[in-house]
C-alpha cells in the first residue's frame, strides 16, 4: 500500500466515523438498541475479519469487559445527544475528549499545551452552548455530547495498556461483543421495547458493518504506512465531517456559533494529537 492509499483509507475511516452520527436520526429506536444492533453487528463482522487472518482472538479478560461497558456508555450517550438535540451538537460535545485525557491522564508533567488544550476545548463548548436552562434541548444534548467524550477519554486511557498485549482488532471485537452483551437486558427492559422493522434491521447492519468494523480496519490498516501524527490529525476531523455530512443528508444545517465552537475543539484536538506524541 502506496501512502496515498493509506491517506485515502485513513480519511475515509473518519468520514465512516462521522457518518454513524446519522443513524440516531434515521434509526427509529431508543439509544440502547441502537448500540446493541451496532456492537452485535460490528463484533460479527470483526469476528469475520478474525478468522479470514487465521487468528482466533484470544479468551477475554474483566478488562476488555470494562472496555465493552464503557464504549456501551460512551455511544448510548452519544446517540441519545442526536436525538436530543442534533448531530453537531452531539458532535462537538463528544469532541471535547481531549480535555478529558488532559485531566485524566497520569505520569506527564503539566505543559503550556495541555493547558491550552484545555482553554481551547472551554472556549469551545461556552460558545456553542446555546442556553444555561437545563430545560433547553440543545443543552441537554450537548451534555450528553460531553459525557460520551468523557466515556471516550476513558476508554481511550485504557486501550493504551491494552494495545500493548492485544492485537487492536481482537480488542475491538471483544470490546463490541462485551457491549452487546451487557446491553441486552437493558434493550429488553427499555420502556417500549420493541423488535426493529425490517428497514432498522438493515440500517443497523450498515451502521454496525460499515460504520464500526470496515471503520476500525481501514484505520488500523492505515496505520501501516501512515504517521501517529497524521492519523491523529485526521482523526481529530471526525466532527467536521459528520457535521457536513449531517448538513447534506439531514438539512442539519449549524449556526455560525456552532460552527466556531466546532472549529475551536476541532483545533484544540489537532493540538493534543500532537503533544500525544512527542
Amino acid at each position: 500500500m502506496n501512502p496515498g492509499a493509506a491517506l485515502l483509507r485513513l480519511h475515509t475511516a473518519v468520514a465512516l466515523f462521522g457518518a454513524a452520527a446519522l443513524f440516531g436520526r434515521w434509526i427509529d429506536l431508543p439509544p440502547t438498541a441502537i448500540v446493541l444492533g451496532r456492537t452485535a453487528f460490528a463484533a460479527l463482522a470483526l469476528a469475520a475479519v478474525t478468522a479470514a487472518r487465521r487468528a482466533g482472538p484470544r479468551r477475554p479478560t474483566p478488562a476488555l469487559f470494562v472496555n465493552g461497558a464503557l464504549l456501551a456508555v460512551h455511544w448510548v450517550a452519544f446517540f441519545a445527544a442526536v436525538q436530543r438535540a442534533s448531530v453537531a451538537m452531539a458532535l462537538i460535545g463528544y469532541a471535547s475528549f481531549p480535555l478529558f485525557v488532559v485531566l485524566l491522564e497520569r505520569g506527564h508533567p503539566a505543559r503550556s499545551g495541555r493547558f491550552a488544550v484545555a482553554g481551547l476545548v472551554v472556549a469551545g463548548l461556552l460558545l456553542t452552548v446555546p442556553s444555561l436552562s437545563p430545560g433547553d434541548r440543545a443543552s441537554q444534548g450537548l451534555a450528553l455530547g460531553i459525557a460520551s467524550g468523557l466515556a471516550f477519554a476513558v476508554l481511550v486511557l485504557r486501550n493504551r495498556s491494552l494495545v500493548v498485549h492485544v492485537d487492536a482488532v481482537t480488542l475491538a471485537f471483544w470490546q463490541n461483543l462485551a457491549a452487546a452483551l451487557l446491553l441486552v437486558p437493558v434493550a429488553l427492559a427499555a420502556p417500549g421495547a420493541a423488535m426493529p422493522a425490517p428497514a432498522d434491521w438493515a440500517l443497523l447492519a450498515v451502521l454496525g458493518v460499515v460504520c464500526t468494523a470496515l471503520a476500525h480496519t481501514l484505520f488500523i490498516a492505515s496505520m501501516r504506512r501512515v504517521s501517529a501524527h497524521t492519523a491523529s490529525v485526521v482523526a481529530a476531523l471526525e466532527p467536521v465531517y459528520g457535521i457536513v455530512l449531517a448538513a447534506l443528508l439531514l438539512a442539519e444545517i449549524p449556526s455560525m456559533r456552532t460552527l466556531a465552537g466546532a472549529a475551536l475543539i476541532v483545533v484544540a484536538a489537532i493540538v493534543a494529537s500532537r503533544g500525544a506524541i512527542r
